[in-house]
C-alpha cells in the first residue's frame, strides 16, 4: 500500500491535475463573482466530493449567479427550479403521462422533471412547503426517483445546490431535518464589503459582463477528479478527531460541552463525520498533501455541522446558534479553530 509520505507518480500526477483544474475553475468563477472566496471554496469542495450544498443569505448576494457560473465552468447539464408555495413534487421529479398510439392503445410514459440534470439549482428552496421540499430527498441520497413504483436513475455526476433566505424572512418554511442532513455543507453567504460593492457595480452596470470559458471537457473528467479526492488517506487518529468533535455536540454524550447539554436537542448524524472527512480531503489536496491533517478537520467543521444540530426550546429562546455549539466543542477538545 502506498503511504502518504511516498505517493506513486500516478498519484502525484493526478493530484497536480486536480489542483490545476480547481484553480482554473475558481479563477473563472472569480471573473464573474466578486469576493466570496470561502463560499466558492466550499461549493467546489462539495462538487469534487460528490456532495450537495445549501447556500444561505439574503436576496441579491449572487447565490444564483454563482451556481449558474459553476455550471458554465464545468460544462455540465444544468437545470433550475424556482421554489414557490404552489410548487408540487411532480414539478420536480416528473410524472407518468398517458400516451395513445395509432392503434388506440394507451400506455404510461415517464416524463422526467428538471431534477434530471448534473447540476440542479433549487432556488429559494425554503419558499416551498415541506412536502415539496421532501421531493428531493430520494434524489439527493439514492441518485434516483421513484414514480409509479418504477425507479428512474439520475446520471452522475449529480449535485443539488440549493439557495435559501434566512428563515425569519416572510414567506419561508424551515427545511425538514432529514433533508438538511442530505446537504454535505451549509455555507452562509456574507454581505460584500464597500470595495467589493464598487467592483460589483463596475461589472453589472457596464457595457458587458464577463463570459466564462469551460474548464472541464467531459463528465468523465469530473468523475476522474472525484476519484482523486477519495484516494486521499485519513489516519485513524485524524478520523477519531472528527468523530470526537461530533460526539461533543451531542447532549447525552459524557464528553459533551455544557452548552450542548443545555441547548441542544439532537446532535449531528454520522453524515456529519462523512462531510468533514470529504471536505478535509479536498483541503489536503489543495495544500499538496496526500493525507488529511487535524487542522483540515477543524477548518471544515462549521459548514459541515452547523445545519445538523437541532437546538431545543431553551437554545432558541436564548438566541444560541449552532455555530457557537460547534466552536465550543472545538475549544473544549483543545482544537485550534
Amino acid at each position: 500500500m502506498t503511504t502518504p509520505e511516498s505517493p506513486t507518480p500516478t498519484t502525484q500526477a493526478n493530484a497536480a491535475r486536480f489542483r490545476e483544474v480547481y484553480t482554473r475553475i475558481k479563477d473563472e468563477l472569480g471573473r464573474l463573482i466578486v469576493g466570496q472566496s470561502e463560499v466558492i471554496d466550499g461549493v467546489l469542495a462539495a462538487f469534487f466530493s460528490g456532495g450537495h450544498v445549501l447556500l444561505e443569505g439574503v436576496p441579491g448576494l449572487g447565490k444564483t449567479m454563482l451556481v449558474r457560473a459553476l455550471a458554465d465552468a464545468v460544462n455540465l447539464k444544468f437545470s433550475r427550479i424556482q421554489f414557490t408555495p404552489d410548487l408540487m413534487p411532480a414539478d420536480i421529479i416528473g410524472t407518468d403521462l398517458i400516451f395513445e398510439d395509432e392503434s388506440g392503445r394507451k400506455t404510461f410514459r415517464f416524463r422526467p422533471g428538471p431534477v434530471f440534470a448534473h447540476l440542479l439549482l433549487a432556488d429559494e428552496i425554503n419558499r416551498a412547503t415541506p412536502k415539496t421540499q421532501s421531493a428531493l430527498l430520494e434524489a439527493m441520497q439514492e441518485k434516483h426517483v421513484t414514480v409509479g413504483g418504477q425507479a428512474h436513475p439520475i446520471a452522475e455526476p449529480f449535485m443539488v445546490l440549493a439557495t435559501q433566505n434566512p428563515l425569519e424572512m416572510e414567506g419561508t418554511y424551515p427545511l425538514p431535518e432529514a433533508q438538511l442532513d442530505r446537504f454535505m455543507l451549509k455555507i452562509k453567504v456574507p454581505y460584500p464589503t464597500a470595495e467589493e460593492l464598487h467592483l460589483i457595480m463596475d461589472r453589472t452596470t457596464g457595457e458587458s459582463e464577463p463570459v466564462l470559458t469551460p474548464v472541464v471537457n467531459s463528465v468523465e473528467d469530473v468523475l476522474a477528479l472525484r476519484r482523486v479526492v477519495r484516494e486521499i488517506v485519513v489516519a485513524r487518529e485524524v478520523r477519531a478527531r472528527a468523530i470526537d468533535l461530533v460526539l461533543r455536540t451531542h447532549p447525552d454524550h459524557p464528553q459533551s460541552t455544557a452548552d450542548a447539554k443545555r441547548f441542544v436537542r439532537y446532535g449531528p448524524s454520522p453524515r456529519g463525520v462523512q462531510a468533514m472527512l470529504l471536505a478535509a480531503k479536498v483541503a489536503a489536496l489543495l495544500d499538496s498533501r496526500y493525507h488529511v491533517a487535524a487542522e483540515d478537520i477543524d477548518r471544515v467543521a462549521l459548514p459541515a455541522l452547523r445545519h445538523r444540530i437541532l437546538l431545543n426550546f431553551e437554545g432558541e429562546a436564548e438566541g444560541k446558534s449552532t455555530g457557537e455549539i460547534i466552536t465550543g466543542a472545538l475549544h473544549k477538545a483543545g482544537y485550534d479553530s
